[in-house]
């Protein structure tokens, strides 16, 4: 009887990963509506694996990336250039697509005082302000406080440092990242049993009612990152690989995006992305450096929500929005985007910037953030799947891509 069951949770652990998320995502729903207690209780597993991801992602990311540039050989080509590239014009895309919907089928809110008391941002220049204290903070409070930005920043400049030092401290470079590694596989194989608790909880303690008085902006949002993930990424993917992106962009959505949806967290799911990665066969050098570079702005999700909701304010007011408007404000929201992992608060706190390009009060922006808070269960949960999946994705395109170049060079 041990051998038999010790085969068989032998068969679960070399299993497909996939394939037990989602057992453990029905599994959850299924607690949920048959237990409300007892699915409030399972919660636990949830906040357990979430946890142990945001403890590990950061010293992942820092001996990583370390390791992989101290090693990196003179002339050995990386693809973090056109990488950069693919994620800032999935990120500009991304708000040019939230402009034109939320013209063709314009948003309007109910304002009232929702008694939110957070500070956002006052402008563009304290997200830039806070994007480059990010970078220049220490170190060991960059690990503490899981600032990827202080992190990538010590981790670049260590790493060119010891591409000075003798054969034997980077080799414990490499043994120190193949360790790391190695934790972050067990954390991983925990996630059924996470996402199960962390859906069971979700369903038990908000459901989805509240969401209805918001459905049709919820669609919207939801719309413009279905249209990006399943368009606009794969054209962008097509132009550099010139072959069918979907079996590569399914496959992101399936074992990056499923997980990243339910963490909600595009920290928590680099883990995720460096192992995917590690399985497509990708060059170590450029996935090492470019998923953590992704997480800080590779952000589609978000520059998506900063657009449909500054525009929702906007058209609720009644204000006019010209061409030129809808540029900038374009502009803008990429900008916010990208600096929403520098700021307290995600992407809604970044709302009030947009709205005052458009003489907005603070008080009426920070009722929008309010808004956001209430369909944050599923708007959240959507922008880091497509936030998330999109870095693994375009790394692995541009890895693609140079990969069929040699091949024709090599002709």
């Amino acid at each position: 009887m041990g051998k038999e069951r010790a085969g068989i949770l032998q068969r679960l652990m070399q299993g497909s990963l996939v394939t037990q998320i989602m057992i453990g995502l029905f599994a959850g729903m299924a607690l949920a509506w048959f237990s409300k207690e007892n699915a409030l209780a399972a919660g636990l597993f949830g906040e357990l694996f979430v946890s142990a991801l945001k403890a590990v992602a950061p010293i992942l990311v820092m001996v990583l990336v370390i390791a992989s540039i101290a090693n990196h050989q003179q002339g050995q080509k990386t693809n973090i250039r056109p990488i950069i590239v693919l994620y800032l014009l999935s990120t500009f895309f991304a708000a040019v697509v939230a402009v034109v919907f939320s013209h063709l089928f314009p948003q309007t809110l109910t304002l009232a005082d929702q008694g939110q008391t957070i500070a956002p941002p006052s402008g563009i220049l304290a997200v830039l302000h806070s994007l480059l204290m990010s970078m220049v903070a220490n170190p060991i409070d960059a690990l503490m406080h899981a600032n990827y930005i202080g992190i990538l920043v010590w981790a670049i400049g260590l790493g060119f440092a010891f591409r000075h030092s003798s054969d034997t401290t980077r080799a414990f470079l490499n043994d120190a990242s193949e360790a790391v590694t190695g934790l972050v596989r067990i954390v991983i194989r925990f996630a059924p049993l996470g996402i199960f608790g962390l859906v069971a909880s979700i369903l038990a303690s908000t459901g989805f009612a509240a969401l209805w008085n918001y459905a049709h902006l919820l669609a919207l949002l939801l719309g413009c990152m279905l249209l990006m993930a399943l368009v606009f990424n794969p054209l962008l993917v097509w132009w550099k690989i010139r072959r069918n992106p979907y079996p590569l962009v399914f496959t992101c959505l399936r074992e990056s995006g499923v997980t990243a949806f339910f963490t909600r967290s595009s920290a928590a799911n680099i883990p995720v992305n460096m192992a995917l990665a590690k399985r497509l066969q990708l060059d170590e050098d450029t996935y090492t450096v470019s998923i953590p570079i992704g997480a800080n702005i590779s952000m589609a999700g978000a520059s998506i929500t900063i657009t449909v909701l500054t525009l929702a304010a906007v058209h609720t007011l009644g204000i006019h929005v010209d061409s030129g408007t809808a540029i900038l404000l374009s502009l803008v929201a990429s900008i916010c985007a990208c600096g929403a992992s520098g700021v307290a608060g995600g992407s809604l706190l970044l709302i009030p910037v947009a709205c005052n390009m458009f003489g907005i009060p603070n008080d009426v922006a920070m009722q929008v953030v309010a808004v956001g808070f209430i369909i944050g269960v599923l708007q959240d949960s959507a922008e880091t799947a497509l936030n998330s999946s999109a870095d693994i994705l375009f790394t692995a395109a541009a890895c693609m891509a140079e990969d069929r170049r040699e091949q024709q060079k090599s002709l």
